[in-house]
């Protein structure tokens, strides 16, 4: 986002006590990589009848979300990664995490996805889809799956645009950290021409080579089949961790992630990763 030199910021906010230990795993596994400082955040859900200075009344005096806080710093620093807290008050979950993006000018977000069966109008839920439109920095959705913390093979779906880039970013990161490998896919209908407008082959080649600079083992291939979704999920059950980027369509659209990173996303057999880059900036 900005051009500073003190190290970026991930924010990660964190609600569940079940799933926050989890996603700061992932969470420091990109710090590390990236060399960023971490902001881990919850948001109090203040109801209009109360103003928001008072919202720390909605608090007990040993609250959960104080407690998901402390022991998510804790997990951060013990990892040697530098981690603050902070609690925020707003009218609602998906207000109160842009908010923080602005506030600690964060340059990625990091939040937890349920994986719920989709409502009419929805995609990946209510505030999810909001965060996917509004926050102004990179966005990564991560579906924690399976219980293993191990993570030896890393699964990335190619289509090219600027979220694959990002979901091969973040491949390369998080392998470099678990000396992993990872295996890029390309998914084509059995009847397409070879000869593609993207150049395929030529797309995974590159990603390759940007992954082999980052000293991580990749393999690339191209898969035939007349559905994609199916095709991906099926792969999704070789790998302990999934990353694919969104659609290119534009995410203030209403379908936002797109049928394939959204029924991945809910049907992989491993966790998984949607990654949205953050928007161009207007006036480039």
């Amino acid at each position: 986002m900005s051009s500073k030199e003190e190290p970026e910021t991930l924010l990660i906010p964190v609600a569940n006590p079940e799933t926050a230990e989890r996603l700061l795993d992932t969470a420091i596994d990109i710090a590390r990589g990236r060399s960023m400082r971490l902001v881990v955040l919850h948001v109090v859900e203040v109801p209009p009848q109360v103003p928001l200075s008072e919202g720390d009344s909605l608090l007990g005096e040993s609250s959960e979300a104080e407690r998901v806080l402390t022991d998510a710093v804790e997990q951060a620093r013990d990892a040697g990664v530098a981690v603050e807290p902070r609690m925020r008050y707003a009218r609602g979950i998906a207000t109160g995490i842009v908010g923080a993006v602005d506030v600690h000018d964060a340059d990625a977000l990091l939040v937890g996805w349920r994986g719920r069966p989709r409502r009419r109008d929805i995609v990946l839920g209510s505030f999810l889809d909001r965060i996917l439109g509004e926050a102004p920095c990179d966005v990564f959705v991560k579906r924690i799956r399976t219980p293993s913390r191990d993570i030896d093979s890393i699964f990335v779906p190619v289509a090219g645009g600027p979220h694959c880039e990002l979901a091969v970013e973040l491949a390369g990161t998080i392998a470099a950290q678990h000396d992993a490998s990872v295996r890029l896919v390309h998914v084509i209908h059995p009847d397409a021409d070879d000869s593609t407008p993207e150049d395929t082959p030529a797309v995974l080649r590159n990603y390759g080579a940007f992954l082999a600079g980052m000293a991580v083992e990749a393999e690339s291939t191209t898969l035939r089949s007349d559905h994609v979704a199916g095709a991906i999920t099926d792969e999704t059950a070789a790998h302990d961790l999934t990353i694919l980027g969104a659609t290119r369509d534009p995410f203030l659209k209403r379908k936002l992630v797109g049928s394939v990173a959204e029924g991945v996303g809910r049907a992989a057999a491993s966790s998984v990763i949607l990654t949205r880059k953050a928007p161009e900036d207007e006036d480039d």
